[in-house]
């Protein structure tokens, strides 16, 4: 079933639940789709009342940064036989590829790394397991930590809201002249084969 299908059998408490715990779980380090989830939500908050966006955002933004912090304190802990122990678990994701760019984003951007990693799926998993495994000052990890939330939970949520609506707006207001239009193409279409048709009637007599 698709993702946004799938939400729309579930009451909005749950989505919130669902948002927060997923998005907090990739920011952990667990390879989750966190942004598929957060779109889908925002969407189908955009069509349905019952999903309030301010919330949506919020919880999405406490699971981003709850999530980074508890990865970055794993990853302070666990150092470097963390890094090699979630490779054998989750080769895909954390190879020695994977973990080498994300260290070298982090050695040139520091600080930022974590904050602009929030857009990219990659650093998004990597960020605060690596961040400790780093040993980051924490202060500058929580900065961009808070900061990166807000940005790319509630900037998004926010986006896929608005466009949502904007969309829908759209195809409503849209809909009957799409309606007439079909209308029109079916029946120019029918005219110009019984057209056709007729024309062709005499030559086919004459060949017999």
């Amino acid at each position: 079933m698709h993702v946004q299908e799938w939400l729309e059998t579930v009451p909005a408490v749950a989505v919130y639940a669902l948002v927060g715990v997923v998005i907090g779980l990739e920011s952990l380090g667990i390879p989750l789709p966190g942004e598929i989830i957060l779109v889908s939500s925002a969407l189908l908050a955009s069509q349905h009342g019952d999903i309030d966006p301010v919330v949506l955002g919020a919880c999405a933004t406490a699971g981003a940064i709850i999530g980074d912090s508890i990865g970055y304190a794993i990853g302070r802990k666990g150092g470097r036989p963390l890094l090699a122990w979630l490779g054998k678990k989750f080769p895909r994701h954390f190879s020695e590829g994977h973990i080498a760019t994300a260290e070298r984003s982090f050695e040139k951007w520091g600080m930022w790394a974590v904050f602009f990693g929030r857009f990219v799926a990659l650093l998004r998993i990597f960020a605060g397991p690596l961040a400790g495994v780093l040993r980051m000052p924490y202060w500058k990890f929580l900065i961009a930590n808070v900061l990166g939330g807000i940005v790319w939970a509630g900037g998004t949520t926010a986006v896929i809201y608005y466009v949502g609506i904007v969309a829908e707006s759209w195809l409503k207001r849209f809909s009957w002249l799409g309606l007439v239009a079909a209308v029109l193409v079916g029946v120019t279409s029918m005219l110009v084969l019984k057209r056709k048709a007729k024309k062709a009637a005499p030559a086919v007599a004459a060949g017999e």
